[in-house]
């Protein structure tokens, strides 16, 4: 079967040929329709971020799937069945994180994730998983299923914020997401549903005219171009924010966010930054914390209850915006396209079969 691999560092992924997989006693056999490619999988391919499986040269690349089962092999899974697969598995043998269904929530060294770190992705034209790694999906949905694991993402980062105010009745009336690449457009279209906000911005670094501006205006939220506007000087410019979602993996930006965040506001960081020794005030930015009831939160990888709330998610994103996130579905045997990183591109995904 053909599958899309990196060795990492190589700065380019590559065909390769591999056999089909069998499943093993409660395992499926997924045949793969789609996989998104994201800023995750550059880094990959970099070698800034993942590693190979164990006495392995290469890594299949991929952690954003959809796929039809082609094989229950016993499971209680239907073949036919469209499924979305978790990212995360056990690396040597269950622990308590994914023996409580919060693999999310593991420490490094306690999980491998597929495509990215310690286990091949799903960019083949098959491959297994256990069944409780695999989401169903409605069949309609199947176009787009490789937009549920990034939605999933944001629905982690969000849940975790709203769980840090749980101390009193929280309604926040402003958010601002850092960053305009595909997450970050995702999740400006998802906060008018998830968190209720009256007022959204997306701060990014792009002349008009863009596409990515086209939508974040289209959603009806606020460019902010952070040449013009600093994160720090959010709330002169513009209003002090109540949430705001990092998706930039700027360092800088984790430490600007306190200042731009209202009272009472919090901060989740998601963004992953290389090292980076910077001047910061450390006392105010203490004090902010203190006298103002802020909070930042980290957030990353996402569990079963978020894959769940994706496709609530995603049924509900308008057409219009989709159609526009999604920049071009790429037959295998031309992979490479998928792989372009330019202004022009936003989400891609490589098409192993047809929908």
């Amino acid at each position: 079967m053909k599958t899309i691999a990196v060795e990492p560092g190589s700065g380019e992924p590559v065909m390769l040929e591999k056999p089909v997989p069998d499943p093993s006693d409660g395992e499926a056999l997924v045949r793969t329709l789609r996989v998104g490619v994201d800023g995750t999988d550059h880094e990959v391919i970099a070698g800034e971020h993942g590693g190979v499986p164990e006495g392995e040269d290469h890594l299949v690349l991929g952690h954003e799937a959809v796929g039809v089962v082609e094989d229950a092999n016993g499971t209680d899974l239907e073949e036919g069945q469209i499924v979305v697969p978790t990212v995360r598995r056990p690396p040597n043998g269950s622990n308590r994180y994914f023996e409580s269904g919060y693999p999310d929530m593991a420490p490094e060294g306690e999980y491998h994730e597929r495509g990215i770190v310690g286990a091949h992705g799903f960019m083949a034209e098959y491959f297994t998983s256990p069944a409780q790694y695999l989401v169903p999906i409605p069949a309609e949905l199947a176009p787009l299923g490789f937009l549920v694991e990034p939605i999933t993402i944001s629905e982690k980062a969000i849940e975790h914020a709203v769980a840090s105010r749980s101390a009193f009745d929280w309604q926040p009336e402003s958010a601002m997401v850092l960053g305009n690449g595909s997450l970050g457009l995702l999740t400006v279209a998802m906060l008018a549903k998830t968190l209720e906000v009256d007022r959204t911005y997306c701060l990014g670094r792009r002349d008009r005219p863009d596409p990515t501006i086209d939508i974040v205006e289209s959603l009806g939220a606020t460019y902010v171009d952070s040449r013009e506007t600093p994160v720090s000087e959010v709330p002169d410019a513009y209003e002090g924010m109540d949430f705001i979602y990092e998706a930039t993996g700027y360092a800088p930006h984790a430490f600007e966010t306190i200042e731009a965040l209202a009272p009472n506001g919090v901060g989740a960081l998601l963004g992953v930054p290389s090292s980076w020794t910077f001047e910061i005030d450390g006392g105010a930015l203490h004090e902010e914390f203190v006298l103002h009831n802020k909070a930042l939160v980290g957030s990353v990888n996402a569990n079963r209850s978020h894959f769940e709330a994706a496709i609530d998610t995603l049924t509900q994103l308008p057409s219009s915006f989709l159609d526009d996130l999604v920049t071009g579905i790429y037959d295998v045997e031309a992979f490479e396209a998928a792989f372009v990183d330019d202004d022009t591109t936003i989400k891609t995904a490589v098409e192993f079969d047809r929908i």
